[in-house]
Order: structure tokens, then C-alpha cells, then sequence
């Protein structure tokens, strides 16, 4: 089966989008990992299907890790889905609505070419994250092999888990990051960020990503940093949030309010891969 696809990037993290809007396109974990190879298919972060809403939204938004597993949501990712149906003529509207499994996103084209996105209410209850807890914290502390670390807890249609730590180029992102992911404290694993503050307005961010691997950018762990420092006020309510792949600015006006993020979405390539049956 051949399959076309464009190539997309958003400050680094990047993705395979596939449209399953205009026709039927069904994959398997299999050839979703195929895709992702970078040896052997076509390279990516993360493999995004464009599809028809099943409610009254735009689109729908479905994402796949390069292991091959679907996940809730992506920030990077969004942004370049806003900017592949506007490419691609699939929509005229700027802004759009967009099903997830995590519920409805509002990516938004900015005139500058920049793309904004509402990534909707951080959740902070356990139960909702998930995150095995008796109650709800400002921070916890996991056991790692002997360490102990301080982290926040929080979702942003997914789970993550950051650290605040001195240097980030210093930070034990190998080390840690498969061990922090699969914490049995995390019933469906998690995204490990480590957060460096420059200062109220300002933090450099790396994050290791569930099923991937550490990337160069990650839009909801932007986010979540972003919004773990807010809470703990170490931030104010506007943060630049450099990542190895760029910069993202993070909006939150604190609980009962939704994250706001901005940054750019660009087409790399388009191609066309010969897909194997499995």
C-alpha cells in the first residue's frame, strides 16, 4: 500500500501527518512504528491522523508515539495540524475545533504564521492525571532506584511529571527519564520534564516523552512547566519557555482558566512510502 504523507515540524519535535480525512487510512502499531523508524521509514516523533469529528468539532486529531502507541494529546502537534488543514485547503477558518481524546482543542493561525493554541484546564487531582496518590499536593516525591526526587504532578490531556533543577544541560534526562516514565505511580505512564528558572518570565525545558524517547521540544510539557512553576510561584502568568528545538510562550492566568501556547508549525516535506501489510 502506498501511503503520501507530509512531514512536519514544530521546533524540532516531528511528525508524520497523514490525511485520513479525505479517504480511509487504517494502520497498525506495527506500521506505525515503521513509519517512525528513522533508519527504515520516514522519521519522526510522533505520526498524526487527520480525520472527520465524530461531534460537532472541525477535525478529528488522533496521535501515535513511535512505539507504535496512541496517546491523548500533543502540543506541537497541534499546532502543525492547524497549519496542515489550512495548507491543505481542508478548512478556511484560522481557527478550528479539533476532537481529541483528551476532548476539544482550539488551535488558532495566527497572521504572523505563528499558531496559538487553547490547551484547555490543567487537571491537578490525581485521579485525573492519573497518579497513584492519597491526595492531592503541591509536589510529590518518588522513590527511583534508591533516589528520591521532587516533582509535580499534573495533566495536560496527558500526564506529566516535572522536576525544577539547577542546570538542565546538567540534568539526569537519560538517566531518569525511561525510569520516571514507567514509575508505577503512573497507571498510564508519564512525560518526565525537567525545568530549569532563568527567572519569572523566563525557563529552559527538556522533557522526556512517553513511548519516544527525549525530543527536542514538547508542547504540553512546555505547558505543564510552565504551569507547575505558576502554581508554585516561581513564575508569573506569561512564560518563554526555551527548548533545544526553540521557543514557546506559555499563558496561564492560574485555576479555572485554560493554558494558552504560541509557537511556530512548519512543512518539511511531502513524500510518498510503500507500507507493508502485517
Amino acid at each position: 500500500m502506498k501511503l503520501k504523507f507530509t512531514k512536519m515540524q514544530g521546533l524540532g519535535n516531528d511528525f508524520v501527518v497523514i490525511d485520513a480525512f479525505s479517504r480511509k487510512v487504517e494502520l497498525n502499531s506495527q506500521q506505525f512504528r515503521f513509519l517512525a523508524d528513522r533508519h527504515f521509514g520516514v522519521g519522526c516523533d510522533q505520526i498524526l491522523l487527520v480525520e472527520k469529528s465524530s461531534g460537532n468539532a472541525d477535525f478529528k486529531y488522533r496521535i501515535f508515539n513511535a512505539d507504535g502507541g496512541e496517546v491523548e494529546q500533543c502540543g506541537n502537534g497541534a499546532r502543525c495540524f492547524v497549519r496542515y488543514v489550512h495548507d491543505k485547503k481542508l478548512t478556511d477558518k484560522r481557527e478550528i475545533r479539533v476532537e481529541t481524546l483528551s476532548g476539544v482543542i482550539c488551535p488558532r493561525l495566527e497572521e504572523d504564521g505563528q499558531v496559538t493554541v487553547n490547551m484547555g484546564e490543567p487537571l491537578f487531582e490525581p485521579k485525573d492525571i492519573p497518579f497513584l496518590a492519597e491526595s492531592r499536593k503541591s509536589t510529590y516525591h518518588l522513590e527511583l532506584g534508591g533516589e528520591k526526587i521532587e516533582i509535580s504532578a499534573l495533566s495536560m490531556g496527558n500526564p506529566h511529571a516535572v522536576q525544577v533543577v539547577a542546570d538542565v544541560d546538567a540534568a539526569p534526562v537519560e538517566r531518569q527519564g525511561a525510569m520516571i516514565e514507567s514509575h508505577p505511580g503512573f497507571p498510564r505512564r508519564v512525560n518526565a520534564g525537567y525545568m530549569q528558572i532563568v527567572d519569572r518570565k523566563h525557563i529552559r525545558l527538556r522533557v522526556y516523552e512517553r513511548g519516544t524517547g527525549e525530543t527536542l521540544a514538547c508542547g504540553t510539557g512546555a505547558c505543564a512547566a510552565a504551569v507547575a512553576g505558576i502554581k508554585r510561584g516561581f513564575l508569573e502568568s506569561v512564560v518563554r519557555v526555551s527548548t533545544r528545538g526553540g521557543e514557546l510562550v506559555v499563558r496561564w492566568e492560574g485555576e479555572g482558566h485554560p493554558v494558552w501556547m504560541t509557537g511556530p508549525a512548519v512543512s518539511v516535506f511531502e513524500g510518498e512510502i510503500e507500507l507493508r501489510k502485517a
